[in-house]
C-alpha cells in the first residue's frame, strides 16, 4: 500500500502547505526495520507511516479536504513488531487500469480552507470607495491567499504544543465546511453588494454594472489558485535546495540555510527583475507619451509663458503635461469678467525633463525663465510641486490667479514620467528632490531682492507634490517664516511634516480634521466651505492649509493597516465614509490599496478630487479683501467647468 493517501501530496507538518518535515527521524521514531517498520511522519512525534507492504501500518493522513486515509489494517502484528524478513509477506495486487488514470484532486488543507472563507467573507466589508466586481474579485482573491497561509500556519503551532501529528479530515468535516462557505459566503456577497451601493449613494456615483460582479467570485478563485501554486512552487524549489544542501551539510542547517537562499532569491529577483523590469518599461512607454500634446494645446503666443517668444524653455522639452501647464489657465480678460477689474495676464513658467538632466539644472532654467517673463515683478509668486509625470491640477493654480487678479506668478517643473500613482509607489525621492531643488533656486533670487521689492511667495502641492513641497521646510516654524501661505491637497499618509503635525494633534480632535497647537499657523480642513477648525482661534501671519477628504485612500493607506488599527477609523467616520467601515487585520490593507488607482474617479469633493476645494481654500490662504461669498460661489462655478 503506497504510503501517500489518494488525493493527497505528501503531508508536511500541519498538513501539505504547513513547514517542511524533517527529513531525519524524530524523537519518537524508530528506523525503518523490515516491512513493519516505523517511519518519520511530521516534526518527528512518533506518527508512523507504511513501509513495504507491512501489515498493521498507519498511512499519514493530513488535516486536508482532498486526502484520505487508509483505515482497515492487513493481516499480522502491528507496526514495530514484524520480524526483520519476511519472504511470504502478501504483494498487494495491482490497480486496476482506471484507478492508475484517474486523475488526483490538488490537496488543501482544511485549517487553510477555513482561513480562507473568513477573510474571503470579510473582504466583501466596505472601505473608502466603491469596488468593482472584478476588482472585488482581486481582493477577494489575495486575501483568501493569506487567509489560507495563516490557517496552515496556525494549524501547526497547534499540533506543535499539543505535541501531535495531524488528524484524518472526516466525511461530516468536509461536508459542514461546504454547507457553511456556501452559507457564508453568500450572505457576505450580499452584504458586501449593500454596502456598496451605500457608498455610492455618499459620493453620487450611479455607475454600477452588474456582470463584473457575477464574475467577482470566479475571479477571486482563480487568484486563489495562482497564488497558492505559486507559494507550493516556492516550497517545492526550497525542498530541492535543502536536499542538494544536505549532500554537505547536517539536515537543519541545510534547511535554515536552504530557506535563507530561497528567501533573498526570492526577493531579489521581485525587486531586480520584476519591480524595476516593470517600472523601467513603464518609464519607456509613459515617456512616449510625454511628447505628445493633448487635444487642444497651442503653443503660447504671449512672452509671459514658458514655450512662448524669447523663453529659455523649449516648446518641446515641456513634456505633455508641461505643455498644458504653460498653454492653461485663464485669460485677462476672463479674470477681469470675474474680478469687474482691469486684470494683468499671470505669468507661467516650466522645466521638463528633457529640458535639463539634472533636477537642480531643470530648477535653474525654470527659474531663469520666470524672472525673464517678470515673474519676480508681480505681488504674488507660486512654487508648485507637480504630481508624477509634472501634472498640475488646473484648478489649484486657476484659482490663485483668479483670487489675485491675475497679478500673479507660477513655476513648476517635471520630474518623472510615471503616472501620480506609480510615481507614489517608485519616485518620492524624485518629488522630494525636485520640491527642494525647485523652492531653494526661487527663494534664493526672491532673497536678493529689496525687501519692499518682493512679491509674496506662497508653496501649494497635491498628493505627491505636497510631499515633495513639505521637503523644502523643517516644520511649523520654517513654512510660517520662508511664505505668505502655504496650500496641500490630498497629502499622503508618508509625508513628514502632515504625519508630525496630525500626529501632535491637541486631545479630542480627529485625526481627520486635526487641530495642531491651536490653529495659530497650521490648520486642516475636510471641506473649507464649511469651515476651518477650529472657527474661535485667530489666526494670523502666514496661513498653512491642508485639503483632505475622509474618503481619500491616497491620504490614509500605508503598511500600517496590515496590523494597526488607525485612529481614522475608530474615530467619528467623516460625511463620505460609512460608519460601518471597521479594521481588520490584512483585510483594510488590501481594500484601501485597491482603493489607490481610483481615488480620481469620483465626484468632486470626494476621494482624490479636490477642484472646487480649491476656491476656499487659496481665499482662506490668500485673505482677498474684497472677494464675497457670491464671488466664491461663482468661482467654485467656473472651476468645475474648467
Amino acid at each position: 500500500m503506497s504510503g501517500t493517501p489518494p488525493g493527497a501530496e505528501p503531508a508536511a507538518p500541519g498538513g501539505d502547505d504547513g513547514p517542511p518535515a524533517p527529513s531525519g527521524p524524530g524523537p519518537g521514531s524508530t528506523a525503518p526495520s523490515g516491512s513493519g517498520s516505523t517511519a518519520p511522519s511530521g516534526p518527528g512525534l512518533g506518527a508512523t507511516a507504511p513501509s513495504g507492504s507491512g501489515s498493521g501500518a498507519t498511512a499519514p493522513s493530513g488535516s486536508g479536504l482532498g486526502a484520505t486515509a487508509p483505515s482497515s489494517p492487513g493481516p499480522g502484528p502491528g507496526s514495530g513488531d514484524a520480524p526483520a524478513a519476511s519472504p511470504a509477506a502478501p504483494v498487494a495486487p495491482a490497480a486496476p487500469a482506471d484507478d492508475r488514470r484517474r486523475l488526483r484532486m490538488p490537496y488543501v488543507s482544511l485549517s487553510g480552507a477555513w482561513g480562507a472563507l473568513v477573510l474571503a467573507c470579510l473582504s466583501f466589508t466596505p472601505s473608502l470607495l466603491p469596488r468593482g466586481g472584478i476588482l472585488q474579485g482581486v481582493v477577494s482573491g489575495i486575501l483568501a491567499a493569506i487567509g489560507y497561509g495563516l490557517g496552515v500556519v496556525t494549524a501547526w503551532i497547534w499540533r506543535a504544543f499539543a505535541d501531535r501529528g495531524p488528524r484524518p479530515v472526516t466525511g461530516r468535516s468536509r461536508r459542514t465546511f461546504l454547507v457553511v462557505a456556501v452559507v457564508l459566503f453568500g450572505v457576505s456577497y450580499g452584504l458586501g453588494q449593500y454596502g456598496q451601493h451605500r457608498i455610492r449613494g455618499l459620493l453620487g456615483v450611479t455607475e454600477y454594472h452588474l456582470f463584473p460582479w457575477i464574475l467577482s467570485p470566479l475571479v477571486a478563485l482563480l487568484l486563489f489558485a495562482l497564488v497558492l501554486a505559486a507559494a507550493r512552487g516556492i516550497r517545492w524549489v526550497y525542498r530541492r535546495v535543502a536536499a542538494w544542501l544536505r549532500r554537505w551539510i547536517g539536515a537543519r542547517a541545510a534547511r535554515a540555510v536552504g530557506g535563507i537562499l530561497v528567501a533573498v532569491a526570492g526577493v531579489l529577483l521581485f525587486s531586480g527583475l520584476l519591480v524595476d523590469g516593470v517600472v523601467a518599461a513603464a518609464n519607456q512607454a509613459f515617456s512616449l507619451r510625454d511628447g505628445e500634446t493633448d487635444e487642444g494645446v497651442r503653443q503660447p503666443t504671449s512672452a509671459l509663458r514658458s514655450g512662448g517668444p524669447g523663453s529659455y524653455v523649449a516648446w518641446d522639452s515641456l513634456g505633455r503635461n508641461g505643455r498644458t501647464f504653460a498653454a492653461g489657465g485663464p485669460t485677462a480678460a476672463e479674470i477681469t469678467a470675474f474680478t469687474g477689474r482691469a486684470a494683468r495676464e499671470p505669468v507661467r513658467a516650466y522645466a521638463g525633463l528633457d529640458t535639463a538632466d539634472e533636477t537642480e539644472s531643470r530648477a535653474a532654467r525654470a527659474v531663469a525663465d520666470l524672472r525673464r517673463a517678470g515673474g519676480f515683478e508681480r505681488r504674488n509668486l507660486l512654487v508648485v510641486t507637480t504630481t508624477g509625470s509634472g501634472w498640475v491640477d488646473p484648478a489649484a493654480v486657476d484659482g490663485f490667479e483668479y483670487l489675485t487678479g491675475g497679478d500673479a506668478a507660477s513655476v513648476a517643473l517635471q520630474y518623472s514620467y510615471l503616472p501620480s500613482w506609480m510615481s507614489y509607489l517608485v519616485d518620492q525621492s524624485k518629488a522630494r528632490e525636485a520640491g527642494r531643488e525647485l523652492f531653494d533656486a526661487v527663494y534664493e533670487s526672491w532673497s536678493r531682492l529689496p525687501a519692499d521689492a518682493r512679491p509674496r511667495l506662497y508653496v501649494a502641492g497635491e498628493s505627491l507634490g505636497s510631499f515633495g513641497g513639505e521637503t523644502a521646510f523643517s516644520g511649523e516654524y520654517d513654512l510660517r517664516n520662508r511664505t505668505a501661505g502655504t496650500l496641500f491637497a490630498g497629502p499622503p499618509h508618508f509625508n513628514t511634516l502632515f504625519r508630525r503635525f496630525s500626529d501632535h494633534r491637541e486631545p479630542g480632535s480627529p485625526e481627520i480634521e486635526p487641530v495642531y497647537r491651536g490653529g495659530r499657523t497650521v490648520r486642516f480642513a475636510t471641506d473649507a466651505s464649511a469651515g476651518i477648525p477650529p472657527p474661535d482661534t485667530p489666526w494670523e501671519g502666514s496661513r498653512v492649509l491642508y485639503l483632505l477628504h475622509a474618503s481619500d485612500p491616497i491620504v490614509w493607506w500605508g503598511p500600517h493597516l496590515i496590523y494597526d488599527e488607525p485612529d481614522w477609523i475608530g474615530e467619528a467616520p467623516g460625511d463620505d465614509v460609512l460608519e460601518s467601515m471597521v479594521w481588520v487585520p490584512f483585510v483594510t490593507f488590501w481594500q484601501v490599496t485597491a482603493d489607490l488607482p481610483f481615488a480620481t474617479d469620483v465626484p468632486d469633493g470626494h476621494g482624490h478630487t479636490y477642484r472646487a476645494e480649491y476656491v476656499d481654500g487659496w481665499n482662506a490662504v490668500l485673505r482677498p479683501a474684497d472677494v464675497t461669498a457670491e464671488d466664491l460661489t461663482r468661482l467654485r462655478e467656473i472651476m468645475a467647468r474648467r
